[in-house]
């Protein structure tokens, strides 16, 4: 149906319902004195006239034309409160001016002044017509999925965890129809004076101590988790206790995750390992510093890697004239060129171990800035190949170093690592000779030259991980090195964040290491990620200790 269209049926809809509603107004006013009723014949019809005009006027001029009605909430309800009210009072307005005007000429004498009583009576008659004409459609559409459709798939029993803000996101999500098979049988909160109380009808029914039990005799078959606030020790309390019990375990994103873009309010989703991590994300204000990045051409080696790839995504949010994925396998480059599609970029496949295709690389393009994201990264591998961590980390560092200074670069970043620090491993010791180069290239030319230091990085290859959900799913072992074992770890997008953050700060010969929070054990990792699978750790899936590797 046509805008048009729809507008002149709800407007003649309209006027057929305030015409009802005036008339049942006079009605009942007047129904114990008949013999008024043509006393008032000519205010009724003046009532009726001024009505008909003002009132569906005043119904536009607040919008109530354009709202789609089967979506309304409680915004919708109370404008066509206040719609009303004005309506109605602009007509009695009118009438009043009416009658005030008849008192001065005799002959208009008959004409009589608006009962106050039936004004009101008005108000609340057009309220409740208008506004449950509109309504019909939300509550239809309701009943609908209350009811499934017809289908005879049993509705899910949900639990949801936490009666604040984020709970009535989840409580309307799930009255949405995002689970069309799934109804909220109570809430759980930590609050003592939350308990008995309801959330738009859903009573709040214990605290978390009270979970297995409450599953138990309610039959739950989900428990969702709206608590953005909660740390990750304690969303891995809360972990524990839900696994306890038979019920399906989801959490809510956070406000973050929905602003940024990445998530919709209704992207309920599986509880992840990254939840548990006891900090919350580091927020760098990445778009009051990026300036730098705009209009310029920007080189990022590495660019198929997690890492490279996700900084390409960020940079092009910055208007870069031009980005320039550099790497050397073919099939990450082309990935991720596919992915950005019509963005300004452009695909050099390369290896930063050859000095004359880095030179001829950077005459061709003169990048501004450059993010050096490139390495060999594996522990154990350069233990057994530490020729070739010298090849890649150190000659392949210099190689760009010397590129960037003599293509007179603005800024050039280099990505190092925590392992860095007083290193152990051949790949430790070939990343602290870059760090090394850059700072020495630093104080003989123009260029400003740093480095950044990451932590592990969750869901970047190679990481535990992945490493771990791939053992879970072959029926484990898991496999620790020690049971003492611990890791700083950040995510990709911080570690992203970190970097562009570092190219607008760096004075030259820096370098930046972002406050990831306390050290993660590596076995309590894995028992929480066991568990969010669903076993249990040492019976259903083993965790197995293979002793501290090379490096």
């Amino acid at each position: 149906m046509s805008q048009l269209k729809r507008s002149v049926l709800l407007v003649s809809l309209d006027i057929f319902l305030i015409n009802l509603a005036l008339l049942a107004s006079f009605y009942l006013r007047l129904e114990e004195r008949p013999g008024e009723l043509a006393q008032y014949r000519p205010t009724y019809l003046a009532a009726a006239a001024a009505a008909t005009l003002i009132i569906p006027l005043v119904y536009r001029f607040f919008g109530l034309y354009r709202h789609i009605w089967r979506y309304a909430s409680i915004g919708e309800l109370w404008a066509i409160v206040v719609a009303s009210a004005v309506g109605v009072g602009a007509v009695a307005a009118v009438l009043f001016c009416v009658s005030f005007a008849a008192g001065a000429i005799p002959a208009a004498g008959a004409f009589r002044r608006l009962p106050h009583i039936v004004t009101v009576l008005f108000w609340l008659s057009v309220m409740l017509l208008t506004g449950g004409a509109r309504f019909v459609q939300r509550v239809r559409q309701l009943r609908g999925r209350a009811g499934g459709g017809g289908s005879p798939v049993p509705a899910k029993k949900i639990l949801i965890i936490g009666a604040g803000d984020a709970g009535l996101v989840a409580l309307r999500e799930l009255k949405n129809g995002v689970y069309r098979y799934g109804s909220p049988v109570g809430f759980i909160d930590d609050a003592p004076e939350k308990k008995g109380l309801m959330l738009q009808g859903v009573p709040v029914l214990g605290a978390r101590r009270d979970i297995p039990a409450l599953v138990r005799d309610y039959e739950v078959d989900e428990i969702i988790i709206a608590i953005p606030s909660a740390s990750g020790q304690e969303l891995g309390e809360i972990a524990d206790i839900c696994k306890k019990t038979p019920a399906a375990l989801k959490i809510l994103p956070g406000v973050y995750d929905i602003l940024s873009g990445k998530l919709t309010v209704s992207a309920i989703r599986e509880v992840e390992v990254e939840d548990l991590l006891g900090r919350a994300p580091v927020d760098l204000n990445v778009a009051e510093v990026a300036g730098y990045l705009n209009g310029g051409t920007i080189l990022v080696t590495g660019a198929g890697g997690s890492i490279g790839s996700e900084l390409c995504r960020q940079i092009l949010r910055f208007g870069p004239r031009r980005v320039i994925l550099g790497g050397h396998g073919e099939n990450s480059i082309f990935a991720i060129q596919q992915e950005l599609g019509g963005a300004p970029v452009t695909a050099e496949i390369f290896d930063i171990r050859d000095e004359q295709k880095v030179r001829r690389v950077f005459a061709q393009y003169s990048p501004t800035v450059v993010f050096h994201a490139a390495a060999h990264k594996h522990v154990p591998l350069m233990e057994h190949n530490p020729e070739e961590a010298m090849l890649s980390n150190v000659l392949g560092t210099r190689n760009l170093a010397q590129a960037g200074h003599e293509s007179g670069a603005r800024a050039f970043i280099m990505i190092s690592t925590d392992k860095a620090v007083h290193p152990a491993s051949v790949m430790g010791a070939s990343k602290r000779i870059g760090e090394m180069i850059i700072q020495d290239m630093n104080t003989r030319s123009e260029t400003k030259f740093a480095a950044v230091r990451f932590g592990n990085v969750l869901g970047s290859r190679g990481s535990v991980i992945p490493t771990f959900k791939r053992q879970i799913r072959l029926g484990g072992p898991v496999t620790v090195t020690h049971p003492e074992m611990t890791r700083y770890f950040m995510t990709i997008p911080e570690a992203c964040q970190l970097v562009i953050q570092a190219g607008a700060m760096a004075a030259g010969g820096e370098i930046f290491v972002l406050d990831m929070g306390q050290p993660v054990r590596i076995v309590d990792l894995a028992e929480a990620l066991i568990r969010l699978s669903g076993f249990e750790p040492g019976s259903d899936i083993p965790i197995v200790f293979t002793g501290v590797r090379p490096g």
